[in-house]
């Protein structure tokens, strides 16, 4: 018999949930004593009762099985999944008689996309695996191709590098040819160069013997054009030079001479002149103090006397030019009366002593008192 074993939403080890659906063959076992386990295990039952007692019991089983199992271990290995299920389930069948046949798991899916996601993952591994494959084909084509281009380079290299050695030693062997060669045409040029230049000395030395004498010769008349110059501007500038220097000082000397005693007879005059100035001053100052003198003894004689006959002759004089600016006054208009006209006078007359005492230094009220009192 043919049963179809379905679990839904059954969690996984990961806790994700998965239906599961598969198909088991089963037969009732034909050994006496099984035989007689399954009479009495289904005996008066249907077949659809017997179907679904073995359902069930496969189920279990494989519920019991999934929750051990991860969801890419039921994924990928169908095949040990279904073996799993199959042994473990088939002890319990066979107490009933039942022998499993075989057993195959046919579907697994689930309603939250994760074997979706597996495979997608799946796939970009594969293609990740696919690419790094393709990479690494690519990487080891390349370093092949490297490898060969590196020896062909090499070749390349070493052939260019024999060839160079083989330019240089031929221009090295050419540069020794030439060496020599230039050596030669250089002792050859210096040689030529030498002689021509033993040549040229020659000649020069010739041309300088020739301008010694040439000079020489022009020596002789320069210095004979000197000896003529010489005469002529002895003749006609320092012989006339000389004779009009000695005029020049001579007259020089005579008019120093002169001056001289100009000079000194004007200091004589000044000095006479002096000493009759200075006669005279002494005279007329011993006269001076003679007279001063004199009025001295005289005004000690008299005494206030005197002095007082000094200052009254001396009086009209000083009111004179106290009046001067007066003169010059057409009217005079006095103002009070003729009382204070006469105080005004007596004011000013009053005033006269002192002004003399400020002038001449004479007290005239002093000397006026002692005249009154010697009468």
């Amino acid at each position: 018999m043919t049963l179809n074993p379905m679990c839904e939403m059954v969690e996984t080890s990961q806790g994700v949930p998965l239906t599961v659906t598969g198909v088991a063959q089963c037969k009732i076992m034909k050994a006496d004593e099984l035989l007689q386990t399954a009479s009495e295990q289904f005996l008066g039952k249907s077949v659809k009762e017997i179907k679904s007692t073995v359902l069930q019991t496969l189920e279990g089983h494989l519920r019991a099985i999934l929750g051990t199992l991860t969801v890419e271990e039921v994924y990928k290995d169908r095949d040990q999944f279904a073996a799993l299920v199959r042994e473990v389930a088939a002890p319990d069948v066979g107490r009933m008689g039942i022998e499993i046949l075989s057993f195959t798991i046919k579907d697994v899916y689930d309603d939250v996309q994760y074997l979706s996601s597996l495979g997608k993952a799946q796939t970009a591994a594969v293609k990740r695996d696919a690419d790094i494959g393709v990479a690494q084909a690519n990487r080891d084509a390349g370093i092949k191709e490297a490898e060969c281009e590196k020896a062909a380079m090499d070749i390349k290299y070493n052939t260019d590098t024999k060839i160079e050695d083989n330019s240089r030693m031929f221009k090295l062997q050419k540069a020794n040819f030439d060496k020599e060669i230039n050596t030669v045409k250089a002792e050859a040029q210096l040689a030529y160069e030498l002689q021509a230049a033993k040549i040229r000395q020659k000649i020069r030395n010739e041309e300088i013997q020739i301008d010694v004498v040439e000079r020489r010769k022009q020596i002789e008349v320069e210095e004979q054009e000197v000896m003529r110059k010489e005469l002529e501007l002895n003749a006609t500038v320092r012989l006339p030079a000389e004779a009009e220097s000695y005029r020049v000082q001579t007259v020089a000397e005579g008019k120093r001479t002169q001056a001289v005693e100009i000079a000194k007879a004007e200091g004589e005059k000044i000095k006479k002149i002096g000493l009759a100035e200075a006669h005279v001053i002494e005279s007329i100052g011993k006269a001076d103090a003679e007279r001063m003198r004199m009025k001295a003894v005289v005004y000690k004689e008299y005494g206030d006397a005197a002095i007082m006959s000094l200052v009254l002759d001396a009086l009209p004089k000083i009111a004179a030019e106290v009046s001067a600016p007066l003169a010059k006054t057409e009217e005079i208009v006095m103002l009070g009366g003729s009382e204070h006209l006469t105080g005004e006078v007596t004011r000013l007359v009053g005033q006269i002593p002192p002004a003399v005492n400020a002038l001449t230094g004479v007290d005239l009220s002093k000397i006026i008192n002692n005249v009154t009192a010697v009468h």
